[in-house]
Protein backbone atom coordinates (compact mmCIF):
# COMPACT_ATOMS: atom_id res chain seq x y z
CA UNK A 1 0.00 0.00 0.00
CA UNK A 2 1.73 3.43 -1.31
CA UNK A 3 1.94 5.74 1.53
CA UNK A 4 0.31 9.08 2.19
CA UNK A 5 1.76 12.44 1.08
CA UNK A 6 1.97 13.31 4.61
CA UNK A 7 4.26 9.75 5.83
CA UNK A 8 6.48 10.43 2.73
CA UNK A 9 7.00 13.36 4.47
CA UNK A 10 7.84 12.23 7.59
CA UNK A 11 10.14 9.03 5.99
CA UNK A 12 11.75 11.83 4.12
CA UNK A 13 12.58 13.96 7.68
CA UNK A 14 13.32 10.41 9.27
CA UNK A 15 16.06 10.36 6.43
CA UNK A 16 17.64 13.53 6.80
CA UNK A 17 18.99 12.30 10.61
CA UNK A 18 21.73 10.17 9.31
CA UNK A 19 22.24 9.12 12.63
CA UNK A 20 18.81 7.64 13.31
CA UNK A 21 18.77 6.50 9.93
CA UNK A 22 21.93 4.21 10.06
CA UNK A 23 21.02 2.88 13.45
CA UNK A 24 17.63 1.76 12.21
CA UNK A 25 19.68 -0.54 9.43
CA UNK A 26 21.96 -1.73 12.08
CA UNK A 27 19.38 -2.59 14.46
CA UNK A 28 17.26 -4.02 11.86
CA UNK A 29 20.19 -6.33 10.90
CA UNK A 30 20.81 -6.81 14.36
CA UNK A 31 17.23 -8.04 15.10
CA UNK A 32 16.59 -9.76 12.04
CA UNK A 33 19.88 -12.08 12.68
CA UNK A 34 19.36 -12.65 16.21
CA UNK A 35 15.35 -13.55 15.13
CA UNK A 36 17.36 -16.44 13.23
CA UNK A 37 19.58 -17.08 15.92
CA UNK A 38 18.92 -21.01 15.46
CA UNK A 39 20.73 -20.85 12.26
CA UNK A 40 23.71 -19.24 13.82
CA UNK A 41 24.14 -20.58 16.98
CA UNK A 42 22.25 -24.40 17.90
CA UNK A 43 23.61 -27.61 19.26
CA UNK A 44 21.17 -29.04 16.63
CA UNK A 45 22.00 -29.53 12.97
CA UNK A 46 20.03 -27.12 10.48
CA UNK A 47 19.73 -30.39 8.05
CA UNK A 48 20.44 -33.74 8.09
CA UNK A 49 20.90 -36.11 4.95
CA UNK A 50 20.45 -39.79 6.19
CA UNK A 51 19.53 -42.45 3.58
CA UNK A 52 18.76 -40.66 0.94
CA UNK A 53 16.18 -38.96 3.67
CA UNK A 54 16.47 -35.38 4.91
CA UNK A 55 16.20 -34.27 8.43
CA UNK A 56 15.48 -30.60 9.91
CA UNK A 57 16.66 -31.33 14.33
CA UNK A 58 16.11 -27.34 14.52
CA UNK A 59 12.47 -27.89 14.35
CA UNK A 60 11.58 -31.57 14.68
CA UNK A 61 12.13 -34.25 17.51
CA UNK A 62 14.05 -37.41 16.29
CA UNK A 63 14.83 -40.35 18.22
CA UNK A 64 18.30 -41.57 18.02
CA UNK A 65 16.49 -44.96 16.64
CA UNK A 66 15.55 -43.10 13.45
CA UNK A 67 19.29 -43.29 12.57
CA UNK A 68 20.37 -46.80 14.28
CA UNK A 69 21.13 -45.82 17.14
CA UNK A 70 19.46 -48.15 20.13
CA UNK A 71 17.91 -45.01 22.51
CA UNK A 72 14.34 -43.61 21.97
CA UNK A 73 15.64 -40.25 23.44
CA UNK A 74 16.26 -37.26 20.59
CA UNK A 75 19.03 -37.55 19.07
CA UNK A 76 22.44 -35.90 21.07
CA UNK A 77 23.57 -34.81 17.60
CA UNK A 78 26.97 -33.98 18.68
CA UNK A 79 27.91 -37.39 20.09
CA UNK A 80 30.34 -39.28 17.85
CA UNK A 81 28.23 -42.33 18.09
CA UNK A 82 25.35 -40.41 16.04
CA UNK A 83 27.66 -38.36 14.11
CA UNK A 84 29.22 -41.97 13.09
CA UNK A 85 25.87 -43.23 12.25
CA UNK A 86 24.59 -40.64 9.95
CA UNK A 87 28.16 -40.54 8.29
CA UNK A 88 27.59 -43.90 7.16
CA UNK A 89 24.75 -44.56 7.02
CA UNK A 90 23.60 -46.53 10.59
CA UNK A 91 26.58 -48.98 10.48
CA UNK A 92 27.10 -51.13 13.46
CA UNK A 93 30.23 -50.71 13.98
CA UNK A 94 30.14 -47.25 15.13
CA UNK A 95 29.77 -48.34 18.72
CA UNK A 96 33.32 -49.69 18.36
CA UNK A 97 35.10 -46.61 16.70
CA UNK A 98 33.37 -44.00 15.77
CA UNK A 99 35.98 -41.44 15.50
CA UNK A 100 37.93 -44.17 12.99
CA UNK A 101 35.18 -44.51 10.75
CA UNK A 102 33.48 -40.96 10.50
CA UNK A 103 37.00 -40.72 9.08
CA UNK A 104 36.48 -43.80 7.19
CA UNK A 105 33.19 -42.37 5.61
CA UNK A 106 34.89 -39.22 3.91
CA UNK A 107 35.64 -41.69 1.40
CA UNK A 108 32.70 -43.27 0.70
CA UNK A 109 34.05 -47.39 1.62
CA UNK A 110 34.02 -48.77 5.34
CA UNK A 111 36.26 -51.57 5.53
CA UNK A 112 36.38 -52.45 2.04
CA UNK A 113 32.42 -51.86 1.23
CA UNK A 114 30.76 -48.73 -0.62
CA UNK A 115 28.04 -47.05 2.40
CA UNK A 116 25.16 -45.04 1.97
CA UNK A 117 26.64 -41.72 2.79
CA UNK A 118 25.18 -38.97 4.96
CA UNK A 119 25.95 -35.76 6.34
CA UNK A 120 25.10 -32.65 8.82
CA UNK A 121 24.79 -29.06 8.10
CA UNK A 122 25.72 -27.47 11.14
CA UNK A 123 25.18 -23.62 12.21
CA UNK A 124 27.73 -21.11 12.22
CA UNK A 125 28.22 -21.84 16.10
CA UNK A 126 27.21 -25.08 17.04
CA UNK A 127 26.33 -24.38 20.82
CA UNK A 128 23.04 -22.74 21.88
CA UNK A 129 22.53 -20.88 25.39
CA UNK A 130 22.17 -23.50 27.57
CA UNK A 131 25.51 -25.79 25.48
CA UNK A 132 28.05 -27.21 28.02
CA UNK A 133 30.97 -26.47 25.69
CA UNK A 134 33.64 -29.36 26.16
CA UNK A 135 36.66 -27.75 26.69
CA UNK A 136 39.52 -28.35 29.50
CA UNK A 137 39.54 -25.83 31.82
CA UNK A 138 38.63 -24.43 34.74
CA UNK A 139 35.48 -21.82 33.68
CA UNK A 140 35.18 -19.41 32.78
CA UNK A 141 37.42 -20.01 29.90
CA UNK A 142 39.06 -17.30 27.39
CA UNK A 143 37.89 -16.28 23.87
CA UNK A 144 39.63 -18.95 21.41
CA UNK A 145 38.65 -19.86 17.84
CA UNK A 146 36.01 -21.98 19.34
CA UNK A 147 34.21 -19.89 21.23
CA UNK A 148 35.06 -16.38 20.34
CA UNK A 149 33.85 -14.35 23.27
CA UNK A 150 34.95 -17.61 25.82
CA UNK A 151 31.87 -19.18 28.21
CA UNK A 152 30.67 -18.24 31.54
CA UNK A 153 31.07 -19.76 35.03
CA UNK A 154 29.35 -22.79 33.74
CA UNK A 155 30.97 -23.54 30.37
CA UNK A 156 28.28 -22.12 28.39
CA UNK A 157 29.07 -20.32 24.73
CA UNK A 158 29.08 -16.46 25.52
CA UNK A 159 28.03 -15.36 22.13
CA UNK A 160 25.35 -18.15 21.51
CA UNK A 161 23.89 -16.60 24.96
CA UNK A 162 24.50 -13.11 24.01
CA UNK A 163 22.62 -13.78 20.18
CA UNK A 164 20.08 -15.28 22.09
CA UNK A 165 19.28 -12.92 24.49
CA UNK A 166 19.50 -10.36 22.21
CA UNK A 167 16.17 -11.54 20.61
CA UNK A 168 14.79 -12.26 23.96
CA UNK A 169 15.73 -8.62 25.44
CA UNK A 170 14.29 -6.84 22.24
CA UNK A 171 10.72 -8.79 21.99
CA UNK A 172 10.28 -8.51 25.88
CA UNK A 173 11.06 -4.98 25.19
CA UNK A 174 8.65 -4.23 22.19
CA UNK A 175 5.82 -5.90 23.42
CA UNK A 176 5.94 -4.42 27.11
CA UNK A 177 6.33 -1.19 25.51
CA UNK A 178 4.01 -1.55 22.97
CA UNK A 179 1.07 -2.77 25.82
CA UNK A 180 2.33 0.20 27.97
CA UNK A 181 1.92 2.70 25.07
CA UNK A 182 -1.68 1.99 24.41
CA UNK A 183 -2.77 1.49 27.88
CA UNK A 184 -0.56 4.98 28.56
CA UNK A 185 -2.42 6.62 25.37
CA UNK A 186 -5.94 5.56 26.05
CA UNK A 187 -6.02 6.89 29.87
CA UNK A 188 -4.00 9.88 29.30
CA UNK A 189 -6.41 10.72 26.45
CA UNK A 190 -9.53 9.84 27.73
CA UNK A 191 -8.41 12.18 31.03
CA UNK A 192 -7.37 15.15 29.27
CA UNK A 193 -10.49 15.42 26.76
CA UNK A 194 -12.99 14.90 29.35
CA UNK A 195 -11.52 16.38 32.26
CA UNK A 196 -13.58 17.36 35.42
CA UNK A 197 -13.93 14.71 38.04
CA UNK A 198 -13.04 12.03 35.94
CA UNK A 199 -9.04 13.46 35.36
CA UNK A 200 -9.74 14.41 39.44
CA UNK A 201 -10.09 10.60 40.14
CA UNK A 202 -7.62 9.07 37.59
CA UNK A 203 -4.74 11.46 39.08
CA UNK A 204 -5.36 10.52 42.12
CA UNK A 205 -5.33 6.45 41.52
CA UNK A 206 -2.44 7.15 39.52
CA UNK A 207 -0.60 9.03 42.41
CA UNK A 208 -1.44 5.67 44.60
CA UNK A 209 -0.35 3.32 41.93
CA UNK A 210 2.61 5.13 41.25
CA UNK A 211 4.04 5.36 44.83
CA UNK A 212 3.18 0.71 45.28
CA UNK A 213 6.86 -0.92 45.11
CA UNK A 214 6.56 -2.39 42.03
CA UNK A 215 10.11 -4.68 42.97
CA UNK A 216 8.07 -5.83 46.09
CA UNK A 217 5.07 -6.85 43.61
CA UNK A 218 7.26 -9.03 41.28
CA UNK A 219 8.95 -10.50 43.69
CA UNK A 220 6.06 -11.40 45.99
CA UNK A 221 3.98 -12.63 42.81
CA UNK A 222 7.07 -14.67 41.71
CA UNK A 223 6.96 -16.67 44.83
CA UNK A 224 4.04 -17.36 44.70
CA UNK A 225 3.27 -18.41 40.74
CA UNK A 226 6.82 -18.64 40.10
CA UNK A 227 9.31 -17.20 37.61
CA UNK A 228 7.89 -16.71 33.62
CA UNK A 229 8.17 -14.65 30.52
CA UNK A 230 3.99 -13.76 30.29
CA UNK A 231 4.02 -13.20 34.08
CA UNK A 232 6.50 -10.83 33.93
CA UNK A 233 5.50 -8.83 31.02
CA UNK A 234 2.16 -8.26 32.65
CA UNK A 235 4.08 -7.03 36.32
CA UNK A 236 6.03 -4.68 34.39
CA UNK A 237 2.77 -3.22 32.01
CA UNK A 238 1.02 -3.14 35.12
CA UNK A 239 3.25 -0.59 36.46
CA UNK A 240 4.56 1.26 33.53
CA UNK A 241 1.76 2.42 31.49
CA UNK A 242 2.00 5.04 33.49
CA UNK A 243 4.99 6.57 32.27
CA UNK A 244 3.06 8.48 28.91
CA UNK A 245 -0.22 9.04 31.03
CA UNK A 246 1.08 12.63 31.93
CA UNK A 247 2.22 14.30 28.46
CA UNK A 248 -0.68 12.47 26.58
CA UNK A 249 -2.80 14.42 29.74
CA UNK A 250 -1.48 17.69 28.92
CA UNK A 251 -1.52 17.74 25.13
CA UNK A 252 -5.21 17.04 25.41
CA UNK A 253 -5.79 19.34 27.83
CA UNK A 254 -4.04 22.21 26.26
CA UNK A 255 -5.65 21.16 22.11
CA UNK A 256 -9.61 20.27 23.84
CA UNK A 257 -10.62 23.87 23.43
CA UNK A 258 -8.77 24.76 19.78
CA UNK A 259 -11.04 25.82 17.26
CA UNK A 260 -10.96 22.56 15.31
CA UNK A 261 -11.50 20.73 18.44
CA UNK A 262 -14.86 22.46 19.02
CA UNK A 263 -15.58 22.80 15.10
CA UNK A 264 -15.92 18.63 15.43
CA UNK A 265 -18.35 18.41 18.41
CA UNK A 266 -20.22 21.89 17.00
CA UNK A 267 -20.78 19.31 13.45
CA UNK A 268 -21.86 16.12 15.77
CA UNK A 269 -18.47 14.30 15.05
CA UNK A 270 -18.08 11.80 18.01
CA UNK A 271 -15.79 11.66 20.97
CA UNK A 272 -13.83 8.50 19.98
CA UNK A 273 -13.27 10.11 16.64
CA UNK A 274 -12.14 13.51 17.94
CA UNK A 275 -9.68 11.87 19.97
CA UNK A 276 -8.20 9.41 18.15
CA UNK A 277 -8.45 10.52 14.75
CA UNK A 278 -7.99 14.44 14.86
CA UNK A 279 -6.21 14.99 18.67
CA UNK A 280 -3.44 12.23 19.10
CA UNK A 281 -1.84 12.97 15.78
CA UNK A 282 -1.67 16.22 17.33
CA UNK A 283 -0.03 14.83 20.93
CA UNK A 284 2.13 11.69 19.31
CA UNK A 285 5.24 14.26 19.06
CA UNK A 286 4.96 14.56 23.19
CA UNK A 287 4.60 10.63 23.29
CA UNK A 288 7.50 9.77 20.70
CA UNK A 289 9.69 11.68 23.12
CA UNK A 290 9.03 9.58 25.97
CA UNK A 291 9.13 6.48 24.02
CA UNK A 292 13.32 6.30 24.54
CA UNK A 293 13.04 6.51 28.44
CA UNK A 294 10.25 3.37 28.13
CA UNK A 295 12.39 1.54 26.10
CA UNK A 296 15.56 1.92 27.92
CA UNK A 297 13.52 1.49 30.93
CA UNK A 298 12.60 -1.45 29.99
CA UNK A 299 15.65 -3.13 29.16
CA UNK A 300 17.24 -1.96 32.25
CA UNK A 301 14.41 -3.29 34.35
CA UNK A 302 14.56 -6.48 33.05
CA UNK A 303 18.17 -6.54 33.14
CA UNK A 304 18.13 -5.30 36.65
CA UNK A 305 15.73 -7.72 37.74
CA UNK A 306 18.01 -10.77 36.15
CA UNK A 307 20.95 -9.22 37.53
CA UNK A 308 19.20 -9.19 41.27
CA UNK A 309 17.81 -12.92 40.46
CA UNK A 310 14.30 -12.23 39.88
CA UNK A 311 13.79 -12.23 36.76
CA UNK A 312 13.05 -14.13 33.73
CA UNK A 313 13.38 -17.99 34.58
CA UNK A 314 16.99 -19.34 35.25
CA UNK A 315 17.18 -21.49 31.88
CA UNK A 316 16.21 -17.88 29.72
CA UNK A 317 19.38 -16.75 27.81
CA UNK A 318 19.59 -13.18 30.46
CA UNK A 319 21.78 -10.42 29.45
CA UNK A 320 21.42 -9.59 33.04
CA UNK A 321 22.31 -12.70 33.86
CA UNK A 322 25.98 -12.23 31.98
CA UNK A 323 26.03 -9.15 33.69
CA UNK A 324 25.86 -10.70 37.17
CA UNK A 325 28.50 -13.31 36.01
CA UNK A 326 30.64 -10.75 35.00
CA UNK A 327 30.40 -9.02 38.61
CA UNK A 328 30.89 -12.44 40.07
CA UNK A 329 34.32 -13.36 37.90
CA UNK A 330 36.41 -10.40 37.87
CA UNK A 331 39.42 -12.67 36.99
CA UNK A 332 37.16 -12.92 33.44
CA UNK A 333 37.08 -9.58 31.81
CA UNK A 334 35.54 -10.97 28.40
CA UNK A 335 32.04 -11.25 30.26
CA UNK A 336 32.45 -7.87 31.40
CA UNK A 337 33.15 -5.85 28.17
CA UNK A 338 30.52 -8.36 26.23
CA UNK A 339 27.75 -7.60 28.67
CA UNK A 340 28.99 -3.52 28.74
CA UNK A 341 29.27 -3.36 24.93
CA UNK A 342 25.48 -5.05 24.01
CA UNK A 343 23.74 -3.26 26.48
CA UNK A 344 25.97 -0.35 24.99
CA UNK A 345 25.16 -0.67 21.02
CA UNK A 346 21.49 -1.92 22.13
CA UNK A 347 20.59 1.40 24.06
CA UNK A 348 22.72 3.89 21.56
CA UNK A 349 20.50 2.27 18.33
CA UNK A 350 17.54 2.51 19.72
CA UNK A 351 17.80 6.11 21.50
CA UNK A 352 18.79 6.97 17.98
CA UNK A 353 16.06 5.34 16.53
CA UNK A 354 13.39 6.73 18.41
CA UNK A 355 15.18 10.51 18.24
CA UNK A 356 14.18 9.98 14.36
CA UNK A 357 11.28 9.08 14.49
CA UNK A 358 10.21 11.60 17.27
CA UNK A 359 11.72 14.37 14.50
CA UNK A 360 9.65 12.86 11.50
CA UNK A 361 6.69 13.09 13.33
CA UNK A 362 7.28 17.09 14.48
CA UNK A 363 4.79 19.20 13.17
CA UNK A 364 7.22 21.73 12.38
CA UNK A 365 9.30 19.90 10.43
CA UNK A 366 7.55 17.51 8.09
CA UNK A 367 5.90 20.51 6.94
CA UNK A 368 8.93 22.63 6.44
Amino acid sequence: MALSALNRRRWRNFKRNRRAYWSLWIFSVLFGLSLMAEFIAYDKPILVQYRGAYYTPIWNFYPETEFGGDFQTEAVYRDPEVRCLVATGGLDLCFDDPEGYIADAEDGIVDGAPIERGWMIWPLIPYSFDTSVDRPGAAPLPPNGENLLGTDDTKRDVLARVIHGFRLSILFTLIVTGASTIIGIAAGAVQGYFGGWLDLIFQRIIEIWTATPSLYIIIIMFAILGRSFWLLVFLLVLFSWTGLVGVVRAEFLRARNLEYVRAAKALGVGNMTIMFRHMLPNAMVATLTMLPFIVTATIGTLASLDFLGFGLPSSAPSLGELTLQAKQNLQAPWLAFTAFFTFAIMLSLLVFIFEGVRDAFDPRKTFS
